[in-house]
């Protein structure tokens, strides 16, 4: 598991940021996109799948995150 930020840029995307990694990418899919249920298996733009407990949208937050397949990038 890895501690992961979340938050939201300014055109609305959200932004995956793993400090252990310096690593920063936008979500491009996710599982579960509702405001009441969010997250599940969320894809990043380098093309790894992460999965995040689905809970509440609240953004920015702090979530543990666990990597599931690593991307070619």
């Amino acid at each position: 598991m890895a501690k992961v930020m979340l938050r939201e840029d300014d055109n609305g995307k959200v932004l995956f940021y793993v400090a252990k990694k310096d690593m920063e990418e936008i979500i491009s899919t996710l599982e579960f996109d509702t405001e009441e249920k969010w997250g599940g298996e969320v894809s990043l733009t380098n093309g790894d799948v992460w999965f995040i407990k689905p809970d509440v949208k609240k953004l920015p937050n702090e979530v543990d995150a666990k990597i599931i397949t690593r991307g070619d990038n």
